[in-house]
């Protein structure tokens, strides 16, 4: 007898190491076992994505994949969003952003970019503002304004190891932006030997 989860499985190893192709021809016959699966119905649409843009793609997998779990619907409305999005409508793309970092915040120990920023007002600089929060909570960034002040604050305090992190985090969602390619340039001559190690 044929198990879709074992299909569904390997489609998944097929969809990570980006093999689009077989992933689709698999994910295709799991829904042709399950037509009114909704979960299988957004797989061969992320496969059609990769196709185009691999890193979006994969991006969206991993986020359908966490969100699933927790609501099934809200991940599919997101993805749906997320679709429409990544063909150009910038003020959604935002709007999702937002939400991602208000989920953040609830679901992680995590604090907003604008209480950071009172905290580094109040302990007097950036450095041992992130210094006191860096091992035990994560910062949520809500605009790119935002994630470019920010990571450029860490650079300049050598914090190039978070700095990374958070630019491969956030340059799937501003692929080919030039203002992260420029973050990337200022990191390039520098060491990620630093006070995180």
């Amino acid at each position: 007898m044929i198990n879709a989860n074992d299909i569904l499985e390997e489609a998944h190893g097929y969809f990570a190491n980006k093999e689009y192709d077989i992933a689709l021809f698999l994910y295709s016959q799991v829904l042709s076992l399950e037509p009114t699966n909704i979960e299988y119905k957004v797989y061969p649409i992320l496969c059609d994505i990769g196709s185009e843009n691999s890193d979006k793609a994969q991006a969206l997998f991993e986020y359908f994949s966490i969100q699933k779990e927790l609501n099934q619907e809200k991940a599919i409305e997101f993805v749906k969003d997320a679709i429409s999005a990544y063909d150009g409508n910038n003020e959604l793309m935002m709007k999702i952003f937002k939400d991602f970092s208000i989920q953040t915040i609830e679901s992680l120990d995590a604090i907003d970019y604008e209480d950071f920023l009172n905290l580094v007002e109040s302990r007097g600089s950036f450095r041992e503002a992130y210094e006191d929060i860096m091992f035990s909570t994560k910062v949520a960034i809500k605009s790119k304004k935002d994630l470019i002040d920010f990571i450029e604050q860490l650079i300049d305090n050598d914090f190039n190891t978070t700095a990374y992190s958070y630019l491969d985090n956030f340059q799937k969602l501003f692929a080919f932006d030039d203002d992260i390619s420029k973050l990337y340039e200022k990191l390039g001559g520098k060491s990620l030997e630093n006070s995180q190690k």
